[in-house]
C-alpha cells in the first residue's frame, strides 16, 4: 500500500477534493496520518483543521458529508486526492464548490 510521506509536509498533506461522478474540484484541506487512517476505516472525509488544531469529519455539524469513493496519491507522495459523493455543499459559504469565483471576484458556477 502506497501512504503518502507526512515528514515532507511537518506531518501535513495537502488533500484534494473531487466529485467522483463529475470530476469538479470541490475544496482543499488538509490530512495528517490520523485523519488518512479515519477516511480509510469510515469512508467519510476526515481532515486535520488547522485553525482548531483537531480532526474534523467533513459534514459533522453541516451534514454536508463527503462519501469517500477513491483514494488517490500523486507521484511525489506528497498529495492525496479524494474522489467522493458530497451530500449537500462542500463550501462553508453554501456553494457546492469552494472554487467558486474567478481571479476578479466574479462567481463563475
Amino acid at each position: 500500500m502506497i501512504r503518502p510521506d507526512f515528514e515532507k509536509g511537518n506531518g501535513l498533506v495537502p488533500c484534494i477534493v473531487q466529485d467522483a461522478e463529475s470530476g469538479q474540484v470541490l475544496m482543499l484541506g488538509y490530512m495528517n496520518e490520523e485523519s488518512l487512517n479515519r477516511t480509510m476505516e469510515t469512508g467519510l472525509a476526515t481532515y486535520w483543521s488547522r485553525s482548531r488544531n483537531e480532526l474534523w469529519v467533513k459534514g459533522e455539524t453541516s451534514g454536508h458529508y463527503q462519501h469517500v469513493k477513491e483514494i488517490l496519491i500523486d507521484c511525489d507522495e506528497d498529495t492525496v486526492l479524494l474522489k467522493v459523493v458530497q451530500d449537500g455543499a462542500a463550501c462553508h459559504t453554501g456553494k457546492y464548490s469552494c472554487f467558486y469565483r474567478n481571479i476578479e471576484g466574479e462567481e463563475v458556477l
